[in-house]
This record gives C-alpha cells, structure tokens and sequence, in this order.
C-alpha cells in the first residue's frame, strides 16, 4: 500500500464537524455511565457521519477516525466548558460527562493533548508511515517497560517508586559493588543492565 496523503481540509467539512460534535453531545448526555472510545465509534456507524462508516482496514485509517472523534470531543468539552453545563472528561477507555465544576476539573491553561487535537493540520500532515511509525514506537516503549518489574527487583525496589529513588538506590548499590571497593563485578554489570533496561524507554 502506498503513503497516502492525509486528510484535506475540504474532505470533512465545518458542518460535519459541527454534526458531530452535536451528536456526541447528545450521547454522552443520554449515557448513563463512561463510554468508552471504541463503543461511540461503533454507534457513529450510520448514523450519518461518512467518515466512520468505512470500514477501518488499516492503521491510518483508524488514526483518522479516532483522531476526528478526539478533535470533536475537546470541541464539545470547550463548549460544555464555556456554557458551565459540565465537563468532559476524555481517555479512549473512559469518557465521560460530569456535572459542571469550575475548578479542579476545569479546562486547565495549558493542555498539551487538547491543543494536538484541536489542531486539523495535525492530521492532515500525518502520513501513513507516519503513523505506522508512532505505533512502532510505542510498542518499542511498551517493550522496555515490561521488564521493569524484574529491573526493579535486581536494585532492591519495587513500585511504586520514582526515578529519583531509583538513581539514589544505583549510586548506593554501585559504590558497594564496585570492584575497586572489594565489590563483585558481575554483580555491578547486572545493576548496570537494570538500569539500562529502566531508562532505556526515556531514549526512544
């Protein structure tokens, strides 16, 4: 399959948007509970909205649909936000609408992920092999974090604990085990492997 270009500004209009997040609005306030991002897809499908009734046969074509659905979401959350009728709370695996609260729930000044959805050229300049990239990447991360719990174990530790503590442990356990301090060299390299593995997921 060749490197698509990415949604044009024209492919999905103003009013569909404004459809969208109209219609949103209206299931999360019939909703009797969180939803989560893969069931309000499933109830998009015909309803209307073309762009989630194709089906989703590859990875960008997902990233497209999930990321229309999260820049109408924020939409939504700013208007319930500006007319005090409730807050949105927005996690693929939990959406939800609580009542109005203007502080701590509120809007906070700066929202990394708010401003990344609410930004259309972000999708349009998003590439199939730009998003089998991202995928790549995270499974490369997940990767890494799967082997904390063993990595943690080898400097004494378990979670929860902060990357502080963790560095404080190693230079304790270094300077132990140190060959020049009468240490066991194996047992520095296992440490030293530990910590690689631990601060391996900050590199990639």
């Amino acid at each position: 399959m060749g490197d698509k270009t990415t949604l044009q500004r024209d492919a999905v209009s103003e009013a569909d948007l404004s459809g969208l997040c109209s219609f949103l609005l209206a299931t999360l306030t019939a909703s009797a509970g969180p939803i989560t991002e893969h069931q309000l897809l499933a109830r998009l499908k015909g309803r209307g909205f073309p762009m989630f009734d194709l089906p989703f046969a590859d990875n960008w074509s997902l990233f497209r649909a999930h990321f229309l659905l999260f820049h109408c979401l924020y939409r939504a959350r700013d208007t319930l936000w500006t007319e005090q009728k409730g807050h949105l709370h927005i996690h693929a695996l939990r959406i939800e609408l609580a009542p109005y609260s203007p502080a701590p729930a509120g809007l906070v000044d700066h929202d990394p992920l708010r401003e990344y959805y609410l930004d259309l050229s972000q999708l349009e300049e998003t590439t199939e092999a730009k998003v089998e990239e991202m995928i790549s990447s995270f499974w490369t991360r997940l990767a890494s974090l799967e082997g904390r719990p063993a990595a943690l174990a080898e400097l004494g530790l378990v979670d929860p604990v902060d990357d502080r503590t963790i560095k404080r442990r190693y230079r304790e356990l270094a300077m132990r085990h140190h060959p020049d301090r009468g240490g066991c060299k194996k047992q520095q390299q296992r440490i030293n492997a530990a910590m690689r593995r631990l601060f391996r997921r900050h590199d990639t």
